[in-house]
């Protein structure tokens, strides 16, 4: 595949991550009106949310580590056909 020149920053391409799966935090913000509601510890509204954002930052990472890792360069290869013209092989270089 060709490779694309993205040079977008870490943490926008994380703020942008984390915008697009706020529903993964709902059970964290549950945790937060059962502190309210049932007088449960605020430490587990807190430790949800950190782990949704930890979890948030390894899928990040991963995302960047694969997109650098699948531009691989096209194998040359040599023009078979009959009927074109011979200089064409040389226009892959």
């Amino acid at each position: 595949m060709r490779k694309t020149n993205n040079n977008c920053n870490f943490f926008v391409s994380i703020i942008l991550n984390i915008i697009l799966n706020i529903e993964w935090s709902i059970p964290a913000w549950i945790l937060l009106v059962c502190h309210f509601v049932f007088d449960i510890s605020i430490f587990w509204f807190v430790g949800a949310l950190a782990l949704w954002l930890f979890i948030m930052i390894i899928f990040n990472c991963f995302l960047k580590f694969s997109s650098k890792c699948s531009n691989e360069p096209d194998i040359k290869k040599e023009n078979k056909n009959p009927y074109s013209t011979k200089d064409y092989k040389d226009l892959n270089k």
